[in-house]
Parts: structure tokens; sequence; C-alpha cells
């Protein structure tokens, strides 16, 4: 058994050697997995994908999860979808991979992806913060933490000072008047100028497609739309041919390195997604997300956002609602505006239902644990709620 292990030793350091030789780089390589299941386009889409990615870039090594394929990639054989997030969970909590790339992944609220297009004025890179997720049920407040989770990327992937704009959607001037307050106690926010004559730190559509800041920040659901156009626009929207995809969920203390792309990614924008992980792995991204809310909390940004919410003072002379029992939640109820997301939860906890709030694909969702979906429905309907059971993507 002794010698056996010495043999494993001896040829794990020959490896890494041959890639030493290989890549220039020396020990060992950064391992990004994606999930196979889900994708409109079959299995084998994400497999060519995959394949792209690990011919392109020898210092990353992919692996696959899902079902078995032909295919020379490493493999972590699972049935079903659930089964696939379990595992990447799994990997990821374990450092058995150092990023991962799969569809439809429901983030906590607060975490949020920052998307990376190639802008179709002058072929520049463009980070789009955010696409998925929803960093805060506070419109302003979710755009600002948008802007920190796209400098927090922007800074992994080597951009040392990333400039900033603001699209031109509602709550884009209360979003730039916090930008300034933060600059004015200490925080480094580089706000561009938009390239229209009046210029301004608030961008119009001339500067999306023109990618005049580093970082675009706008609210999530404009941001996803953007992306599905900036990704399909070339092939009449069914398959998303350019780009690098939705991008990693941020959040503060948010540590799983998960990158999304559509059902509908093609295998270059898979490819793409896949190196994107690998370079935000090697950027230490975690190692940036601590040092920046660090930073942004320095200059006074939980007191300045907790200012926007103008019915905090009447959400404190509510009697306090205590949480149930915590159970798993797997059954998802959508329906339910993000404003009124919290809201929805607590009918739920006073009604004995342990839920929590999250964002699935098409909006924001509440979860419960499924022998409780029924009830949870009737009870949000009664309530007032326009609610039913949330169907896939």
């Amino acid at each position: 058994m002794q010698t056996e292990n010495v043999k494993k030793t001896v040829a794990k350091i020959f490896n890494e050697i041959a890639d030493t030789l290989e890549t220039g780089q020396y020990g060992p390589k950064i391992r990004v997995g994606v999930t196979t299941l889900g994708s409109e386009h079959g299995i084998s889409n994400v497999v060519k994908g995959a394949e792209l990615a690990q011919d392109r870039n020898k210092t990353i090594e992919v692996v696959l999860i899902g079902p078995k394929v032909d295919s020379s990639l490493t493999q972590i054989i699972v049935d079903n979808e659930d089964e696939a997030y379990k595992k990447m969970e799994e990997m990821l909590d374990n450092n058995e991979i150092n990023s991962c790339v799969t569809m439809h992944y429901n983030f906590p609220i607060g975490v949020s992806t920052v998307g990376r297009v190639i802008t179709p004025g002058k072929g520049k890179e463009m980070f789009i913060a955010t696409t998925t997720g929803t960093s805060s049920s506070n419109r302003a407040e979710a755009m600002v933490k948008n802007g920190i989770y796209g400098i927090i990327t922007a800074k992994a992937m080597g951009i040392e000072n990333p400039t900033v704009g603001i699209l031109n959607v509602d709550g884009a001037r209360q979003v730039e008047r916090i930008f300034k307050e933060l600059i004015s106690n200490g925080y480094d926010i580089k706000l561009t100028e938009s390239t229209r004559a009046d210029g301004g730190c608030v961008m119009r559509g001339n500067d999306l497609l023109a990618g005049t800041p580093d970082i675009m920040v706008t609210d999530t659901l404009t941001g996803n739309i953007l992306m599905k156009v900036f990704s399909a626009y070339t092939t009449g929207g069914s398959y998303e041919s350019l780009g690098f995809g939705y991008g990693p969920g941020i959040g503060e203390d948010y540590n799983r390195l998960i990158l999304i792309i559509s059902r509908a990614s093609g295998s270059p924008v898979i490819a793409n997604a896949i190196n994107y992980a690998a370079d935000l792995a090697k950027g230490k991204i975690f190692d940036i997300a601590r040092s920046e809310f660090e930073k942004a909390n320095k200059a006074n940004l939980k007191e300045i956002l907790k200012s926007l919410n103008k019915d905090s003072v009447k959400k404190d002379e509510k009697k306090e609602i205590k949480s149930p029992d915590k159970e798993v939640v797997t059954a998802t109820i959508d329906g339910i505006d993000i404003m009124e997301l919290d809201d929805a939860v607590s009918v739920l906890w006073e009604n004995q239902i342990y839920a929590e709030s999250g964002m699935g694909c098409t909006g924001p969702i509440v979860m419960v644990n499924e022998n409780n979906l029924k009830k949870a429905i009737d009870v949000l309907a009664n309530a007032g709620y326009n609610v039913k059971k949330a169907e896939e993507c």
C-alpha cells in the first residue's frame, strides 16, 4: 500500500512538471466545474463548450457534472439537475473545485451576478452589474450594491481602477448621489463620463453600445435583458453566441464562486464563462470582496443604505414575527413583487410555515418545504398575493 502511494505521488509530481513545461505555470490547476443538464441545446452543447475551454487554456481542469458522456474531460456522474446542484455545492465547499458554471441557480437575497459582454459599438468588454439575483428589495439600495459587486469583479479580473457608469433607469440619480457621498467619505469609485455632449456619469443607450464604462450599473431585471440582447442579437435570440455569460454571484460574506449561464447559451459562451470562472478564482475574488466591503462600510455604506428605506421606522414599530423552526426548502412560489417579498415571508411565518426569500430565473420567489407548498399558496392567496407554484426556466 505504501509503495502504491509513493508511485501515485511521483506520478502526480511528474504530471505537474509536464504541465509546467507546457503552460509555464507551476502548481495545481484551477478546477472549474460545469453542470451539463438543463441546456435548451442539449448536453452535447455544454460538453462542446467545456472542451473548447479546456483546449484553449491548459492551466485549468474542467470537470463535467452530469450524466456520463463521451469526453476525455474529468466527469462526476449524476442523474438529474437536483443531484448536480448538490454535488456542485459539495465540491465547492470541500475545495474540490475552485469555481463552477451552471444554469438556474437560486441565490439568496443579497447576492447577484455580474455579467460580462462584448459591446458591438467598439468591440470593448464591459461588465453589467447585475444580471441575475437580487441585491436588495429596495431598488436604489440594490443598484448601489450592484455597483460595488461590479467593482469587485472587475478588480478580480485585473482592472485596477475600473470606471463606473449608471444606466439611465429609475433610481439612477439617487444612486449617483449615494456614490458621490461614498466617495466623499473615502471610498474610491471612479465615475466615468457619458459620450453624449452633456456628459455626466448617468449613461445613455449610446454608452451601452460603445462600452463607455468598464462597469455598467443597473437593476438586475434590466441587466438580465441586456445580457440576452448582447449575447444573442446576431442569432435572433434562440442561441446566445457572444460574451461570457451572466457571471459570478457576489454578496457580502458570500463565498461560493458560482457563475450563471442561460439555458439558451451556446458552446462559445459556455467556453468563455468557464475561463471567466477560472480567472476570477485566480484573481482571488473573495479576498477582493472582503477588502472592498471593508472599505465601503468604513465609508458609512450601511448607514447610508439604511436611510433609503422610508418605511424603516414603520417596520420597527411592527411586532416582531419569530421564524418557525428551520426546514429544508425545495418548493418555490412566484408571482410576488420584489417590494413585497419580505412581507410575504412574514405572512407565512405568522401562519407557522417556515419560508425563505430568493430569486429564481424568472424573478422573485418564496421557498418553502415541499409538504407545505399547497398550504403556503393558499395562505398567500388569502392575504391578497397573486401566487402560483414556480415553473422551471
